[in-house]
This record gives structure tokens, C-alpha cells and sequence, in this order.
């Protein structure tokens, strides 16, 4: 009992530096900064990799894919030599900040034309030089209906890459 209300405390303080969603003019920068950052992957502008922070996370959606930016951005140097790396187009997002707006998360809806629907959520810092990502996780999104279908191919493919 004594655990349950130190995290009910510590959850109720917690959300007392929280707001449930950012002021619109802040709401309005981040969306577009990470429409920006999507645009760069679009057209292959290594700026892309600018607007990460240098100790910046990246998740993909392989179970292998997840990189501080220099290794990302040199795991991703072949897909910037074309004219486009990854095109990414946000069709809803969802921004919520701290109460002194330095720390940013987001979450939102993308349609891929390789991947079709996905998902992402990120973390923004607000530095005194502008927005840097600090942390983004990309998912497919998966119809909980053909949920078992999609893991008894990861499941297949895992065996045939095990023998």
C-alpha cells in the first residue's frame, strides 16, 4: 500500500509540471519543425539529421533499428543519396508540453508510401538555438485484426533466419 500511494503522489506532482497539450503558437512551431524534419527525409536534405539532437534516439520499425544520430545517419547515407530517402506525410499530431515548454512530445498518424499507415511519438527539446529531436519511435500500425496473421510471418521469418 505504501508503494501505491508514492507513486499516486509522485504521479499527481508529475502532472502538476505537465500541460495536457501545448499552447497553439507552441503547438504550431513543433508541427513545423517535425513537418520540416519529415520534408528533409522527403528530398534527401541531410539537414535532416540537424534537427536531431546530437545524443538523439531513433526506433525504426525493425526490432534491429534503433540508433544514436551519427549511426543512423551513417546507416542511412544510402537512402540520401537519392533524390528521396523516406517520404512521411502526418495526417494527425498531437503536441503536449511542460509547463515552461523546454521539453515537447508528440504523438502522431503518417501515411507511408512504402509502409502505408504508421504511428510515431517523439520528444523535442527547446534549446536557446531552436527545436532538436531528442527521441523518435516509428511503428507500423497494425489492424488488430490481422494482428496473428502479421505475427506468424515475423514468426516464420524469424525461424528461416535462425537456420
Amino acid at each position: 500500500m505504501k508503494r501505491f500511494l508514492t507513486a499516486c503522489f509522485l504521479f499527481l506532482g508529475l502532472a502538476g509540471f505537465a500541460r495536457a497539450d501545448a499552447d497553439p503558437e507552441l503547438t504550431r512551431q513543433v508541427n513545423a519543425f517535425v513537418d520540416a524534419w519529415h520534408d528533409d527525409a522527403a528530398n534527401a536534405r541531410l539537414a535532416y539529421f540537424d534537427k536531431m539532437a546530437p545524443d538523439g534516439v531513433y526506433i525504426g520499425t525493425d526490432r534491429s533499428e534503433l540508433w544514436k544520430r551519427d549511426d543512423f545517419k551513417a546507416w542511412a547515407k544510402k537512402y540520401f543519396e537519392r533524390k528521396s530517402a523516406w517520404s512521411f506525410k502526418a495526417t494527425r499530431r498531437n503536441v503536449y508540453a511542460s509547463q515552461d515548454g523546454s521539453l515537447i512530445w508528440f504523438d502522431e498518424l503518417l501515411d507511408t508510401p512504402n509502409m502505408g499507415h504508421c504511428m510515431a511519438s517523439g520528444v523535442i527539446r527547446k534549446t536557446k538555438s531552436g527545436f532538436e529531436i531528442v527521441h523518435y519511435q516509428l511503428s507500423m500500425a497494425v489492424p488488430n485484426e490481422v494482428n496473428g496473421q502479421v505475427k506468424k510471418l515475423i514468426d516464420a521469418h524469424e525461424k528461416k533466419a535462425k537456420s
